[in-house]
């Protein structure tokens, strides 16, 4: 048998998955590892998919999404971000959910060799796809402040050459919360104007913003329609769709045709029900994402506080996004941290080091709960667990 490609051959595992896998068929742990909510998806979200069914709605569809829905995401898009008044639903592909409209952007323009840069700590999908392609990774780390992580702008673009193919960015990031500034995006997007770098904005996090506005700041706020930008987008955070797999990517004019290409080699298209149920999610976006984004910021800065109250303990409200990410003060290793706390204290938490090595040690704690009794739970069963075997002067 021939070997495996090396990049395969080397991928790791998901250190998320390896702490969650030690609480598997525990009734008594309750988990915060992953990046989802414990609501449900809106019920008039749930029957438009139903009556899709019902109708007999099962077969292929066009590679790129329903001419309806593409319309719909493009309206949504306007509304969002006015500069791109312009935009049509030529410039939308609907993917097979957001992390599938990351692996397309990247197999659109990644090849072996080409040099990726990405901004970490990030999800890890975004470290292994273009390693999975074979490209160049390198990365360029966040500084925590005060429990903040921040980006020296001038030192990232320090590291953008001409020979920088892919700049990827998750921003509201996951997992520290951390938001670009408009004047960031902007000397981004001049340098890599200049450099020829191509752009992938992973965004799937916009609408979960804490400031006045009702998004985080976007490239598509500042974008020209020839700019080398990709922008990746999900309905799982924002209108609580995780299981449903459905995303969208917003390209240049000139990129859409090869998407389709892609998508029809990929995954051919995204279930007809499951565009349905979006379409429905955005006609009632206004009575759905607004009032989660409200108790979601409730859920942060109640465990925010909880965790303030443990001694030593820092933790900071991020600007944006579904996550606390803070570091238990004594402990530097994430992994064994997170096992010891699934297996001494059953409570599940996600290890920095799943993000990259510049979040060594660090934990993040996804506080999208419906009841905030279980968010008090979890800090008590931390709070308890710390006082036993953290450091001397904190117990």
């Amino acid at each position: 048998m021939k070997p495996l490609r090396p990049q395969i051959a080397q991928l790791q595992s998901s250190k998320i998955r390896d702490v969650a896998n030690a609480g598997m068929g525990r009734d008594d742990v309750l988990a915060f590892w992953f990046g989802e909510s414990d609501q449900v998806t809106p019920d008039l979200v749930r029957q438009a998919a139903i009556h899709s069914l019902q109708q007999g709605e099962t077969f292929y569809a066009h590679n790129l999404g329903l001419p309806a829905l593409r319309e719909a995401i493009a309206h949504y898009t306007r509304t969002l971000h006015p500069h791109q008044n312009g935009l049509t639903h030529e410039l939308i592909s609907v993917t097979s959910g957001g992390v599938s409209a990351l692996m397309l952007a990247m197999q659109a323009i990644l090849g072996a060799g080409d040099e990726c840069l990405v901004v970490t700590p990030i999800w890890p999908n975004l470290i292994a796809q273009p390693q999975i392609l074979g490209a160049e990774v390198k990365t360029f780390a966040l500084q925590p402040i005060d429990g903040l992580w921040q980006l020296d702008v001038y030192k990232l673009l320090a590291q953008i050459s001409s020979r920088t193919r892919l700049l990827v960015l998750n921003s509201p990031n996951n997992p520290s919360g951390w938001t670009l500034t408009r004047d960031e995006q902007q000397a981004i997007l001049n340098h890599c104007r200049q450099t020829g770098t191509w752009i992938l904005a992973d965004e799937v996090y916009e609408r979960l913003f804490y400031g006045d506005a009702p998004c985080a700041p976007s490239f598509l706020d500042i974008a020209q329609p020839d700019d080398a930008l990709m922008v990746a987008h999900s309905f799982s955070k924002s209108f609580l769709m995780t299981g449903w797999r459905l995303g969208w990517l917003v390209t240049p004019a000139s990129l859409t045709e090869t998407m389709g290409k892609l998508i029809e080699f990929n995954t051919s298209c995204a279930p007809v029900f499951a565009q349905r149920a979006a379409l429905a999610a955005l006609e009632h976006s206004a009575q759905i994402t607004p009032p989660l984004v409200a108790h979601l910021r409730t859920c942060r800065d109640t465990l925010v506080r909880l965790l303030n109250d443990i001694p030593g303990m820092q933790a900071a409200a991020a600007p944006a996004g579904m996550y606390v990410f803070f570091k238990l003060p004594g402990f530097d290793d994430g992994v064994e941290v997170a096992k010891r706390l699934v297996l001494e204290a059953g409570l599940g938490l996600a290890p920095g080091e799943a993000f990259g090595d510049t979040s060594k040690g660090w934990l993040r704690w996804c506080f999208a709960s419906k009841d905030l009794g279980r968010l008090e739970e979890g800090v008590h069963r931390l709070s308890q667990w710390y006082r036993a075997h953290g450091p001397i002067e904190f117990r």
